[in-house]
């Protein structure tokens, strides 16, 4: 795929300093750039680096100063790593658009309806009554149950698992091994000791820009719907409790956990390896430090760290006196061994 500079000044805006006609095909980089590559540099400390790139073109501040002359192409922008990163989502985008057709063997439902434009990948298998949007791509070896719904211009990667009456909105990702709709973790404990599984009988949907990362797992309800709100980003190998809802806009990074029936608000930024307990409400512009254990309900823009997660600056505080406490310790029993021989 070959774009003129003047396309992409177009796209990503600015002023172009060299030939509109000098194509690139590929984006990299700047240390590792060849010929045919665009790059970019945000911070003038990196200045050096445009003199020995073989770049094609590279980005830069529209303030940028240079010390010597230069034959590369530029592209002078506000905000170069802003206009870098539109760049590499309309280069993700034809990647990922770039595939059509179904190929064989898959199977495809008598009842069920695909949209235009649509990728189907070998082994994927659609239910019944199941509906896509136009421009979806289904890689190999998904699984969509019956009655699911799938928006315009979503993708489902490999091994994406979409359990029955799940709905997924448009402009949405699942990264491979994702499951969508798996039951949710309900048993009735028995008087013998035993554990009776409750029926999960409710959905998972998924709103419009969600983003869901490799083997992420998303319980449905037992009654009503596991809800995922619009712009929700959630990270790889992430566990979502049945009739859960997560709020617009928040992101969760890796391995944290959210146990069943929690109400997360919008815009909160959740660490790794967070764990949070069961029927809580997290506030909107919540912010939950990596590997804390949250066991009460937050506060608006509240930042929290530890476990049990309290107050972040008071964690730091307490952390300080922790760090001395066998310090301290040593003082207390030297204190105590005068006392006792006064």
């Amino acid at each position: 795929m070959n774009f003129t500079l003047e396309q992409i000044t177009h796209l990503i805006g600015g002023k172009l300093e060299g030939s509109k006609d000098t194509k690139v095909n590929t984006i990299s980089s700047i240390e590792n750039a060849e010929e045919g590559s665009i790059s970019f540099i945000s911070n003038p400390k990196y200045e050096p680096l445009i003199y020995k790139t073989r770049a094609s073109a590279v980005i830069v501040d529209e303030k940028l100063i240079l010390n010597k002359s230069i034959t590369t192409p530029l592209i002078r922008t506000v905000d170069p790593y802003a206009a870098f990163t539109s760049l590499l989502e309309a280069y993700d985008q034809l990647l990922s658009f770039d595939k059509n057709g179904i190929e064989e063997p898959s199977f495809v439902h008598k009842t069920s309806s695909l949209g235009s434009g649509i990728y189907v990948g070998a082994f994927a298998y659609i239910g019944s009554n199941v509906k896509i949007g136009n421009q979806v791509k289904i890689y190999p070896n998904a699984y969509i149950g019956d009655n699911v719904t799938i928006g315009d211009r979503s993708i489902i990667h490999s091994g994406v698992k979409i359990y029955a009456k799940s709905v997924i909105g448009s402009n949405c990702t699942l990264q491979a091994g994702a499951v969508i709709g798996s039951d949710g973790f309900g048993y009735a404990p028995l008087d013998d000791g035993t554990y009776k599984k409750i029926p999960q009988l409710g959905n998972v949907i998924l709103e419009d820009h969600v983003d869901v990362g490799a083997n992420t797992v998303i319980d449905c309800a037992t009654f009503n719907t596991t809800l995922i709100k619009k712009g929700v980003k959630l990270d790889n190998l992430i566990q979502i409790g049945h009739n859960t809802m997560i709020g617009e806009n928040t992101v969760i990074a890796a391995q944290t956990g959210v146990a069943g029936s929690v109400k997360i608000a919008e815009n909160c930024k959740i660490g790794g390896q967070v764990g949070i307990a069961g029927h809580l409400k997290i506030a909107a512009k919540t912010q939950i430090q990596a590997q804390s254990g949250v066991s009460k309900n937050t506060k608006l823009e509240q930042t929290i760290y530890g476990t049990p997660a309290i107050e972040f600056n008071n964690y730091l505080r307490s952390y300080t006196i922790f760090k001395k406490l066998p310090d301290i310790m040593k003082q207390i029993e030297t204190i105590e061994e005068k006392l006792l021989n006064l």
